[in-house]
């Protein structure tokens, strides 16, 4: 059913590997070189990775003309990559249509954020994690002593535990099974330990002082009163920080739906702000939501987008594991050697809105109308995409316009046996003579923001008259793929015609998201400029 709405974009932004802004990222696309680099994370590695090239200095004086002087060493400070990328990448897209951040305020609850990640902010979960288990090997070693442990030393004396783990006295120091049961033994007991259940009750007794009636500061005052009574405990018994008190408030501070969360707070949005979360298919899928609260009129502007971490050796693990990353030093290019791809991390954030309502306000769209977006799930297997689901998102996107009109189409392609079978289902469902690009070669795979970096590419490309350019040549083509005989756009890149793109992206677990795109009739958007003009001299 066509849409009543026309959906337009009046502000991007991105960060992105080597491109710490939009208008990096348009330059950097004009040539084909990679925007990968060696991972060192293990210290010498196999990997190629896109590490993004951000640096929230940038942002300061943002920041300093709109809040007290703290407000920027607090963000700074407690905010993790995935968030700061996000608002860099949200303060960019301000900057494109001059007013549209005070209109995005003007609107209340109608100018709602879906912002999310494909990963989360495994930067400050992993760091947090680290810490406590630090705090917790220190924290048992210190109970787990026969002076502390009643039951240990009956132990040691004869009256042997039944339930204890393996001494690891027994073992050879040093080695993996021997650390393993340090740290059982160490833990087994400190639960039996009577001094730390005499420490306990001490610190219960802290803990146990209520919050005084009236202001904030009586409460500060008391909470700065127990950790100070705490750590005088601590030092009594002269054991090290508990570990719960290891673990720093910044893990809450990063989790999922902060990004959308922080653009409302620096933004003033007053609307609704959360996380739509759908691994690589994320960024369409926040697409989607943005145009059904438009089109349902429950919102007149959306900021959407996506944001990851940088890459991660846990996550470079876990694809690795999942045989889905290239180890083996070059770039991997989908159609080419089909190795495996590379762990990226940035952001992409577009602001979109009901294109008549903000041409009446003097803003020009950036990039191309957005015709619509198809989603749906293979109810098939977590990562390997099936033939119907995608197939689906792709029909309900094009279902108010003609497969012949679609000109150009940006694959998910992850340089992956699964890139020959994406073609083969693609062309059953659009025209044979359709010119694929697929650029996770270039910048590699962000989980959740590789699709916002090659929507935008493609608007990039579209809306001057010309598909930037895709390190690929005709002889470098995997078999698998050119049997297909399907046309790419290669190194030289190539001219548009004025007619529709689509983009496919499919995430793990199964869920599509599809987007269709047409560039903006000028003639349209210039009589609603100068319209807009006109009142507003009148």
């Amino acid at each position: 059913m066509k849409r009543q709405k026309r959906i337009g974009i009046f502000g991007w932004g991105l960060v992105a590997p080597k491109t710490p802004d939009i208008d990096t990222f348009e330059a950097n696309l004009e040539s084909t070189g990679t925007w990968l680099a060696p991972y060192e994370g293990f210290g010498p590695s196999n990997f190629l990775t896109g590490t993004p090239a951000f640096d929230l200095e940038t942002y300061r004086p943002w920041f300093d003309a709109r809040f007290p002087p703290s407000r920027y060493g607090q963000f700074r400070d407690k905010m993790g990559p995935m968030v700061q990328f996000a608002v860099g990448s949200f303060i960019q897209a301000l900057g494109q249509n001059e007013g549209i951040e005070k209109y995005l305020h003007s609107l209340g609850d109608q100018c709602h954020v879906y912002v999310g990640t494909g990963l989360g902010e495994i930067t400050v979960q992993h760091q947090q994690s680290l810490a406590y288990e630090k705090a917790k090997r220190r924290w048992d070693a210190f109970w787990a002593t026969p002076e502390r442990c009643e039951a240990l030393r009956r132990h040691v004396e004869g009256e042997v535990d039944p339930t204890a783990p393996v001494d690891p006295a027994s073992l050879e120091t040093g080695t993996e099974e021997w650390f393993e049961a340090k740290s059982a033994w160490n833990a087994h007991w400190t639960r039996k330990s009577e001094a730390l259940a005499a420490y306990l009750r001490q610190a219960a007794e802290i803990q146990a002082e209520p919050v005084p009636a009236g202001s904030g500061t009586g409460k500060l005052n008391t909470i700065r009163q127990k950790l100070s009574k705490v750590r005088a405990l601590n030092k009594e018994w002269g054991c090290p920080e508990e570990p719960w008190a290891a673990v720093s408030p910044n893990m809450l501070w990063n989790i999922a739906n902060i990004p959308a969360a922080q653009i409302s707070m620096v933004g003033n949005i007053m609307g609704p702000a959360y996380a739509p979360i759908a691994a690589c298919a994320s960024f369409g899928i926040a697409l989607r939501m943005g145009i059904d609260a438009i089109e349902l009129g429950h919102a007149k502007a959306v900021v959407i987008g996506m944001t990851d971490p940088p890459p991660h050796p846990v996550i470079i693990s876990a694809f690795y594991n999942a045989n889905v990353v290239a180890a083996d030093r070059e770039v991997s290019r989908p159609m080419t050697g089909l190795k495996g791809t590379h762990v990226a991390g940035g952001s992409c954030i577009w602001i979109i809105g009901d294109a008549e309502e903000m041409l009446a306000q003097g803003f020009r769209p950036v990039g191309m109308e957005v015709v619509e977006v198809g989603t749906s799930s293979d109810a098939h297997h977590i990562i390997t995409p099936s033939k119907a689901g995608p197939q689906i998102a792709m029909q309900r996107a094009m279902e108010s316009i003609d497969k012949s009109d679609v000109w150009t189409w940006d694959m998910h392609a992850t340089a992956t046996p699964g890139d020959s079978t994406e073609v083969e289902h693609s062309l059953e469902m659009l025209d044979h003579d359709v010119v694929f690009t697929a650029r996770k070669g270039t910048f590699g795979h962000g989980m959740s923001v590789g699709g916002g970096w090659e929507l935008t590419a493609q608007h990039l490309g579209m809306a001057k008259g010309h598909l930037f350019p895709v390190d690929l040549a005709p002889e470098e083509i995997h078999a698998d793929v050119a049997r297909h005989n399907a046309n790419f756009v290669m190194k030289r890149g190539c001219d548009v015609k004025r007619l529709a793109g689509g983009k496919l992206s499919m995430g793990i677990g199964g869920v599509n998201s599809c987007v269709i795109s047409r560039p903006w009739d000028e003639a349209w958007v210039t009589e609603r400029l100068n319209e807009a003009e006109r009142k507003s001299s009148a």
